[in-house]
């Protein structure tokens, strides 16, 4: 691996793309598509962190393209891997797994398991 194999883009503010190996530009540009997709959407705290996209030089490779996602969402780690066999492939379901990762941790705190009302003879409510 060169130096020129690797190159990094930022997508958002603060989420860098990276790609080692022989990714060509449009499928780099999808992928950086995708993942802004997932990032960009309303309600979610201030994110940060890297996606790394490699594609295996080897021809008898099943799965030659996959992705590490290492998001950091306000407080929380999200950590999110994936393996295809095409570019398109691996961005559609890298862009899956972040909005589903992100998700759960932005909205941790409405399905926190809360404790039921008191039966009323030990003063909760009456009916």
């Amino acid at each position: 691996m060169t130096a020129k194999d690797i190159s990094a883009r930022e997508t958002t503010a603060t989420v860098r793309v990276r790609a080692d190996g022989e990714v060509d530009e449009e499928s780099l540009a999808y992928l950086r598509e995708k993942v802004a997709a997932a990032l960009d959407r309303p309600g979610l705290p201030p994110v940060s962190g890297e996606v790394r996209v490699l594609r295996a030089s080897a021809h008898h490779v099943t799965l030659p393209w996959s992705a590490g996602a290492e998001i950091r969402v306000g407080g929380d780690l999200v950590v999110v891997h994936a393996r295809e066999a095409t570019a398109r492939e691996l961005a559609d379901r890298l862009h899956d797994r972040l909005c589903a990762g992100t998700g759960r941790v932005a909205h941790r705190d409405d399905t926190v398991r809360r404790t039921a009302a008191p039966p009323p003879w030990r003063g909760g409510p009456q009916k």
